[in-house]
């Protein structure tokens, strides 16, 4: 069979172009790293999970690196433009092979982080259900409500998806720092503390665990380039997008996490947040700003959750579609919707994966904010470390070829100063991963997520190399993106 045969055709291996601006692509970035529910959920977590009170100076740290990461990050955007960013830029970086191992670590990190948002949803709408109506159906029909809803914008124009994130992240923004002021104007009885920014707060026994637990709060900031091809202007775009959603992040998380210890104390904070978990945001400003405000903020606590869904299931189903463009997935993937220009198989197989995860939780009694939520946040943000690892390795090797025009601090410094730090921060990961997942230092759970990513890598060496053996015309398009589709490049 023929290369033209086996790829779908160029129009309909093609994503919608010019529809998306700025802060469309930022909604898209800051939505995935869902203000609210980071705020609520992932920052009492880490509290209460390591015991470690410099939890605010932990974001700041990460967004430093993340902003070092960055900048070969969106060099690369400049001269590969391909929705399967992390897997475009191992391909034509580290060579081929290289490029499908870090297809299937990213559809693993990614559809963990996706999937295990239907975890959080029904403990987000369940205090609203029983206040309104004195009762709550079981976590997983909530689920499935959110489920359907995300599965159905998926289907739709990407430019819908990212006027519906708009209107919620404002909102949720809006309200995450109207929270912040409640505490440090209407809680600060006794002084107001900045220990949360101090060095010796952060790196103490932990800090491992702190860092891991945090990070999940910077996923999406990739997604600038995953929609780089449905962009208006990427080269000015993309740069701009990926900074602005890091800095807003960074500083964001930062204070909301400082500001939850100012009604408490930084020597009270791990206390209330252990004993009151994702409700302590909402107690403080039931407290500091009236029970109406509270409530308003809880509303957005859902939609936080389906907005980050939204986001999660658009940038998933978009490396989908690269990888089925390119014949690495089967060319129905490659395939776009004529009339919405989203990818429609990869959006269904999204939604499917979605209905069996709650389904099999639901059948089995497993709780689903430890063991769907936290779990699969917790896996999904070891992968992502590793991918943001590749990436900037790939970056430094590629440009070592050809540095076109590009800077060596573009192209070398900075990539190698986060490589540095991205490494650091993994093995202080992986040394507390049981910390992570509140697990026992001898559980073999500690062991086992970490071993998946290894067998995604051994399954994904091995994929690579049948396509070569079998479909080598196939294998000489791997990275190239619209390019493969088209017949190579040109």
């Amino acid at each position: 069979m023929s290369l033209t045969e086996q790829r779908p055709s160029a129009v309909s291996a093609a994503l919608a172009q010019d529809r998306l601006g700025v802060p469309s692509i930022v909604f898209f970035v800051i939505s995935a790293a869902a203000p609210l529910m980071v705020v609520a959920g992932s920052v009492p977590t880490a509290y209460a999970v390591t015991g470690v009170i410099g939890v605010p100076l932990a974001f700041l740290l990460l967004g430093a690196v993340f902003s070092l990461f960055a900048v070969g990050y969106v060099t690369m955007a400049r001269h590969v433009v391909n929705a399967g960013a992390f897997y475009a830029y191992a391909a034509q970086g580290l060579g081929r092979t290289q490029g499908v191992v870090t297809a299937w670590v990213a559809l693993l990190a990614y559809n963990a982080l996706q999937l295990g948002l239907y975890g959080i949803i029904g403990s987000a709408a369940e205090p609203l259900l029983l206040d309104w109506f004195g009762g709550s159906p079981p976590w997983w029909v909530i689920a499935l409500v959110a489920w359907a809803l995300t599965g159905l914008l998926g289907l739709l124009r990407v430019d819908i998806n990212g006027r519906i994130l708009s209107v919620l992240l404002v909102s949720e923004i809006a309200v995450v720092l109207l929270f912040d002021l409640g505490d440090l104007f209407g809680g600060a009885r006794n002084g107001i503390s900045f220990e949360g920014f101090n060095p010796g707060a952060l790196f103490v026994p932990g800090v491992g665990a702190a860092l891991a637990t945090v990070v999940a709060g910077f996923a999406g900031i990739e997604s600038s380039v995953v929609f780089a091809e449905e962009s208006k202007d990427r080269h000015r775009t993309v740069p701009l997008a990926t900074y602005l959603g890091i800095g807003v992040i960074a500083i964001l998380y930062s204070i909301s996490a400082w500001a939850q210890t100012v009604p408490t104390g930084p020597d009270g904070i791990v206390k209330a947040a252990t004993e009151q978990g994702p409700a302590l945001i909402f107690g403080q400003a039931g407290e500091h700003l009236g029970n109406g405000v509270a409530t308003i903020g809880s509303v957005l606590f859902v939609t936080s959750s389906i907005a980050c869904m939204i986001a999660f299931h658009n940038t998933t189903a978009r490396y989908i579609f690269a990888l089925g463009r390119e014949n690495v997935l089967p060319s129905v993937f490659g395939r776009t919707s004529a009339r919405t220009a989203a990818p429609i198989a990869g959006s269904v197989l999204q939604t499917v994966l979605g209905l069996i995860v709650i389904t099999v939780y639901a059948v089995a009694g497993l709780d689903p904010v430890t063991k769907l939520f936290f779990t699969f946040g917790t896996f999904g943000g070891l992968g992502l470390l590793t991918l943001l690892t590749v990436t900037s390795i790939s970056v430094i090797v590629f440009f070592s070829r050809d540095l076109r025009e590009e800077t060596a601090w573009r192209t070398r410094f900075a990539p190698a100063l986060s490589i540095v730090a991205l490494v650091v921060i993994i093995g202080l990961t992986l040394v507390n991963f049981d910390t992570v997942l509140g697990v026992a230092p001898d559980s073999p759970m500690r062991w086992i997520l970490p071993a998946i990513y290894v067998v995604a890598v051994i399954f994904g060496v091995v994929w690579a190399r049948v396509i070569k053996a079998t479909r080598p015309e196939v294998y000489a398009g791997i990275g190239l993106g619209a390019q493969a589709a088209a017949g190579g490049p040109r």
